[in-house]
């Protein structure tokens, strides 16, 4: 079966100068449905492969107010759903309040991007409060439901889990106001709680919060930081969550006057708060390292009286500059986006939770980001990491690369000249026993061909290649952050 669901309302100028609406970022302008019986299959679909692997994007519609920066686009999910060596691809548009308010002013952009918020007439959402809630950064799956967000703290979109329908805002999502819900969200598989984070320019600045099994709040707290940050992720244990506090954040003094200069403060350290998971801001215990920038954490567990968190370090820290926007603003954004600028690799971060020490340690050299393990062992000890390569220059996804944590050896797969991939995710078979007992899925676009498909690799064994290519009914546009949904959890979580 392969059937248009809706041609899209798409009114991004063809001849737009901007290369982040354009090539590998150009909007999708049709949504689908297809199954394999009619979608070119290379290799064979692993039978004992049983679940959704879903990936979220900016799918910019119409033609921007200013300056584009690629997390500006409107949300739109691509999911492939696999049971019994069969597979189902559907693509949807994240129908938020300012698609809709956009759709419905004919097609017109009413917000500006996170560069330049200076440029808004409407209230809107986000850190900020300046942007439209795009909803396009992370996806995740919770008690049956789909939850979209986007990095600068939006509204919790829920999304039908098999038809990817928008069914608006959660019922928690008025609870968590005015700063809403960063991307970046974790569940714990065995006890099906989700854990969050938000974060804005007003006193106490971050909240924490915990939604249970069911799917309803259960708890929900002030976090007090010295000031407004930009934090990107949180990482959580078996009893524990881990908050950021970076010195990568607006100036303090010319914020105060109404000016917007993110700077990267070399002498401030950074402060990592590690919170029981239904604990608070006495709670909370404060942890100092040296200076630096995270975007995305691999896994944190606990030792001992220690608690590790393994993430992507940035060397040399790059933000978006905020603010008037010059002729270079292109090549700035390119520039802060290139991993190999910032040569971000994986490090570890542990803190002594009776001595109040915290140790820092180089676990790889190599450029890598967008690092992932299989979803029953976030939180626990593992030793398995699996990151994405980048091309030099770009932000452009161009292999996988799966880190041994225990004897330091690695194995990768390139994707090929012109090639480029999506954030990975480990779909474990069911009833495996090691943590790379599965499947490698990621989402390819090959600007060569004009096509994307859909790769599965056999996680113990990278380094082969593909076992099967599902080939896709159009070429998609560059992702962000994916998940994997297993079989048994599509209804709601195990232990609910």
């Amino acid at each position: 079966m392969m059937e248009v669901h809706a041609h899209l309302n798409v009114t991004v100028p063809d001849d737009i100068d901007n290369p982040f609406l354009q090539g590998l970022f150009r909007p999708v302008g049709v949504e689908y449905t297809a199954d394999t019986d009619d979608m070119v299959v290379i290799g064979t679909i692993p039978d004992d492969l049983h679940g959704m692997y879903v990936r979220n994007s900016h799918n910019q519609m119409h033609a921007p107010m200013g300056v584009y920066h690629p997390f500006d686009g409107d949300g739109m999910l691509h999911a492939i759903r696999f049971e019994g060596g069969h597979a189902t691809y559907r693509n949807r548009l994240i129908r938020t309040v300012g698609y809709l308010a956009e759709a419905g002013a004919g097609g017109q952009s009413l917000w500006p991007g996170m560069l330049e918020p200076h440029k808004a007439n409407l209230r809107g959402w986000g850190a900020m409060k300046t942007m439209k809630d795009n909803a396009g950064v992370d996806v995740v799956a919770h008690a049956g439901k789909l939850v979209a967000s986007m990095s600068q703290c939006g509204e919790p979109y829920h999304l039908d889990i098999d038809t990817l329908a928008t069914k608006g805002v959660h019922d928690w999502g008025k609870a968590i106001e005015p700063f809403g819900l960063c991307s970046h969200f974790k569940v714990d598989t065995a006890t099906g709680e989700l854990m969050f984070f938000n974060f804005g320019e007003t006193y106490p600045y971050m909240h924490y919060g915990v939604i249970g099994a069911d799917g309803a709040l259960k708890h929900f707290v002030p976090i007090e930081l010295p000031g407004p940050r930009w934090p990107h992720d949180m990482g959580i244990t078996q009893r524990y969550t881990i908050l950021h506090d970076l010195p990568y954040h607006f100036d303090p003094e010319l914020l105060n006057k109404g000016i917007r200069k993110l700077t990267y403060f070399k002498d401030q350290p950074a402060r990592f708060g590690v919170v029981p998971r239904h604990g608070d801001n006495n709670s909370i215990k404060w942890f100092t390292a040296k200076p630096c920038f995270i975007l995305h954490l691999a896994n944190c567990y606990e030792q001992g009286d220690w608690v590790h968190m393994d993430g992507c370090i940035q060397k040399r820290p790059g933000k978006p500059e905020v603010g008037q926007q010059g002729a270079d603003a292109f090549e700035r954004i390119r520039h802060h986006l290139d991993k190999h600028n910032t040569h971000t690799h994986m490090y570890r971060w542990s803190f002594n939770m009776v001595t109040g020490e915290t140790r820092e340690t180089v676990l790889d050299d190599e450029v890598t980001e967008f690092p992932m393990v299989a979803n029953d062992i976030v939180g626990r000890p593992y030793r398995y990491s699996f990151n994405t390569l980048f091309k030099p220059g770009n932000w452009h996804m161009s292999g996988v690369k799966k880190f041994d944590l225990q004897t330091g050896g690695d194995q990768r797969y390139e994707y090929g000249d012109n090639r480029f991939g999506s954030e990975p995710c480990i779909a474990l078979r069911p009833g495996a026993t090691e943590e790379d007992d599965g499947y490698l899925l990621t989402f390819l676009t090959d600007m060569n061909e004009n096509k994307s498909e859909v790769l599965i690799l056999d996680a113990r064994d990278v380094n082969a290649g593909p076992v099967a290519r599902i080939i896709l009914p159009a070429r998609i546009t560059n992702g962000t952050h994916a998940c994997w949904v297993e079989g048994d959890r599509m209804q709601g979580e195990r232990v609910a």
